[in-house]
């Protein structure tokens, strides 16, 4: 047992509860998203109020702040690396504490319950095209995330979108986010620019042709976890209609969507996924239960998606590697048209404006972030009224990539974001892209290994330092702190611009 106070070894218990709820609830909602039978869905948001409310009592009994403040009064020991541990664990087991009384159960059971029917109604909406059917459900979950974020913000002294911000990235602001996205609004529309030149100017391609066959592309997509680390005793691939990695502590459960006239979106939905679900599996076990082995916020999160599936996944050296698998996948010829490495790297790194986020390249990708990053503030903040959304979104859309949304469904719709109240969490993607750049950019310099490890199929070089740079730290430091000292450089937008103009300007042979 660790050697600490005995209140804060009372406060590990109560978190160690926590921590079995908070998995209980990953795994519902898993269920509500991928097998749920749609009539089960008020019982279920039923049943997700009730465990949210539960996990919230147990975390504003008054013998929390009681403990709380005994075991932060108790008299410093000697450093170690264990008591660096629980110090930042006591000071993230308070930070969870001071956001949990600030609000009352009434108020997160509610949240919970209207998000989970927002989600059921948001299925059918988006099918339909019809934000009318929704604007009831997602109006009630705006309200209840409103009221959240002005008494988060108060009890934490944040305005009520950095409250939203915190509760995904903690420690993030809006001045921290403003100038990164200016920098990238006022740079890559000239990049794009030149990105589509330099890809106009390359011999054409064939993209290759299918059907392909739903199962096959299982297969493979569990090849490729498996190739990437992704541990089948502790984890699982399913389909749901918006591709998420979610589940419980070892137990990451993950999923995509497949279309049969094109293997790319999912085959690349599970790349992305897998990163997320790498983060989850190696988190550090010791402190499995307790909030400081928990992942360091969404920006990382993302981070470890994004390296895996844009910057490796994209990259030439891995297609080089994978082209002739998915030729033995599909039982394609060797000589095939649009199936040889080039061909493959070529669709792969692909620039196009698109509609569809989950979809986008990585050049024009940060323009749907920007776009949702502005929307979601107006909305927060009141300057945007709901039912105005759609022609908002549009306009944004419009003007950031030059394109006329055509329906609700490929606009405002498309994303379960904002009906499962996550209002805040779209910044940490295009943080999180940034900060995947910067990673690599450090991995391969202070790991040589890694791209010829890659172009092998061999993702364990690369594996080894993410899990000792960041999986392996959990919520150990800040963000900043993190990607400081894995990279020895503060997070900026320098390493992701010049990843963008190395693959997509200058084409370099292994980008």
């Amino acid at each position: 047992m660790r050697a600490m106070n005995t209140a804060y070894l009372a406060l590990e218990r109560h978190f160690a509860r926590i921590a079995s709820l908070q998995d209980a609830i990953g795994l519902l909602g898993w269920d509500k998203e991928v097998m749920m039978p749609s009539g089960a869905a008020e019982r279920r948001s039923e049943n997700l109020a009730m465990l949210e409310g539960l996990r919230h009592e147990i975390l504003t009994a008054p013998i929390m702040a009681d403990l709380l403040d005994q075991a932060e009064a108790a008299p410093a020991r000697a450093a170690s690396a264990e008591t660096d541990w629980q110090r930042a664990n006591l000071t993230a087991m308070r930070r969870q504490h001071t956001r949990a009384t600030a609000l009352p159960q009434d108020l997160v059971e509610a949240h919970a319950q209207a998000t989970t029917l927002c989600e059921i109604t948001w299925r059918d909406a988006r099918q339909n095209s019809d934000f009318k059917a929704l604007l009831p459900a997602l109006t009630e979950v705006l309200n209840l995330t409103r009221a959240i974020a002005a008494a988060t913000g108060e009890a934490c002294g944040l305005s009520p979108y950095d409250a939203l911000l915190d509760s995904f990235d903690p420690g993030t602001r809006q001045a921290d986010i403003d100038p990164l996205f200016t920098r990238l609004r006022a740079e890559l529309p000239a990049l794009t620019a030149a990105a589509l030149e330099t890809q106009a100017a390359l011999p054409a391609t064939r993209a290759p042709q299918g059907p392909f066959s739903l199962p096959r592309q299982e297969a493979l997509g569990r090849e490729l976890m498996q190739r990437m680390g992704f541990d089948t005793t502790r984890g699982r691939l399913d389909v749901s209609l918006h591709p998420f990695c979610g589940g419980a502590t070892h137990d990451v459960r993950l999923t995509t969507r497949y279309r049969e006239d094109d293997f790319i979106p999912a085959m690349m939905g599970i790349l992305h996924e897998t990163g997320h679900a790498l983060y989850e599996m190696g988190l550090p076990d010791a402190w499995i239960s307790q909030p400081v082995g928990q992942s360091g916020g969404m920006t990382l999160h993302e981070s470890q998606s994004l390296i895996m599936e844009m910057q490796f996944c994209r990259s030439a050296p891995f297609t080089r590697w994978l082209a002739p698998r998915l030729r033995a996948a599909f039982g394609v010829a060797d000589n095939a048209p649009g199936w040889d490495a080039q061909a493959l790297h070529r669709q792969l790194t692909h620039v196009e404006p698109g509609f569809i986020r989950v979809d986008a390249d990585e050049v024009t990708y940060p323009a749907h972030i920007l776009a949702r990053y502005e929307l979601e503030k107006a909305l927060v903040s009141g300057d945007l009224a709901l039912k105005d959304l759609p022609a908002a979104f549009n306009e944004r859309i419009h003007t950031l990539l030059g394109l006329r949304v055509p329906d609700d469904r490929q606009g405002c719709l498309q994303d379960i974001h904002w009906p499962a109240g996550l209002f805040g969490y779209f910044p940490c993607y295009a943080l999180g892209a940034m900060t995947a750049a910067q990673l690599r950019q450090a991995a391969c310099t202070q790991e040589p290994a890694i791209l010829p490890a890659i172009e092998q199929g061999d993702f364990a070089p690369l594996l080894g330092w993410l899990r000792t740079h960041v999986h392996g730290r959990g919520s150990s430091a800040p963000l900043r702190q993190i990607v400081l000292e894995a990279t020895g450089a503060p997070l900026d937008a320098d390493a992701y611009l010049t990843h963008l103009r190395t693959r997509y300007v200058d084409r370099a042979p292994n980008a």
